[in-house]
């Protein structure tokens, strides 16, 4: 098996982590390997790749997509660590509106899946982090939300303060948008 899978408290979020093989001349992982993916669940049949560059204390998210134009994303730091956020944002699931965080970094080589349906953001902890994410829609702009990182009904404790925000993320309305939105 090129990967261990940890099911986390969100239903259908996963946690991937490679064998990661190491030697003097240095490592070899598999970083995609679809027909593990799809053994572990994972059907998404992913479209487009996506790169972001941030330095320390960059936030960014947090974004979902509008109804049936939502995204699944299988989320990999390249260089450096993040603090990475999803929330459930599936207003039929139980565990609607909770949030989970986990650090992922370059070293572990550790992939999260998340799925359509969730809201997910990111912010860097290291002194810059090279992001890149697999996601099973091409980029459509009109169907891009935001909600804001420090909405008080989730209470999200995000480890860098103050964050450094895009003008977006700054103006991100709040939870109850996403709540008239989904309803």
């Amino acid at each position: 098996m090129a990967f261990t899978v940890e099911k986390l408290d969100l239903s259908g979020v996963k946690l991937l982590t490679p064998d990661i093989h190491r030697d003097a001349r240095g490592w070899f992982m598999e970083a995609y390997r679809r027909d593990q993916l799809t053994e572990a669940g994972i059907t998404a049949e992913f479209r487009q790749d996506n790169r972001s560059y941030s330095r320390h204390g960059v936030l960014r998210g947090l974004h979902y997509h509008a109804r049936r134009r939502e995204q699944a994303k299988l989320v990999q730091v390249l260089s450096g660590r993040v603090f990475d956020v999803v929330v459930d944002a599936r207003t039929d699931s139980a565990t609607f509106g909770q949030w989970l965080a986990v650090e992922l970094d370059a070293d572990s080589g550790q992939l999260l899946y998340v799925p359509p349906g969730f809201a997910h953001g990111f912010q860097v902890m290291s002194e810059d982090a090279l992001v890149g994410y697999k996601v099973d829609r091409e980029y459509d702009a009109g169907a891009e939300r935001s909600l804001a990182w420090d909405a008080p009904e989730l209470g999200i404790d995000w480890p860098v303060t103050p964050p450094v925000l895009s003008d977006r993320d700054t103006a991100a309305p709040g939870w109850d948008t996403l709540i008239d939105e989904r309803t």
